[in-house]
């Protein structure tokens, strides 16, 4: 729960009540819903997602919520090559100076 009553992103994005227990609250605020955890969900799947930070040490929650959320919209923008497609375009760049 992000505070005042107000649920996290994740939650009004799922449309359900976020609790003082949500795995996500603390990862993806309101103004995220839209884009990160939308892309988060539509290629992991929120249960899955839960799963995975549940089962990680608390330190690690933030940086794994960040990575899903980079892999993710990188995965919508190419669904065949995802994040790699960036990986190859930046070591052309290299190659090339």
């Amino acid at each position: 729960m992000t505070g005042l009553g107000s649920s996290c992103g994740a939650c009004r994005f799922l449309r359900r009540k976020c609790t003082s227990e949500c795995v996500f609250a603390p990862y993806f605020c309101y103004d995220q819903a839209a884009t990160h955890f939308s892309a988060v969900h539509k290629v992991f799947g929120a249960s899955n997602v839960s799963k995975l930070l549940l089962h990680l040490p608390v330190q690690h929650r933030s940086d794994a919520a960040l990575t899903m959320s980079y892999e993710a919209i990188a995965r919508m923008r190419d669904p065949i090559y995802g994040c790699v497609s960036q990986i190859f375009a930046l070591q052309q760049q290299v190659t090339f100076c």
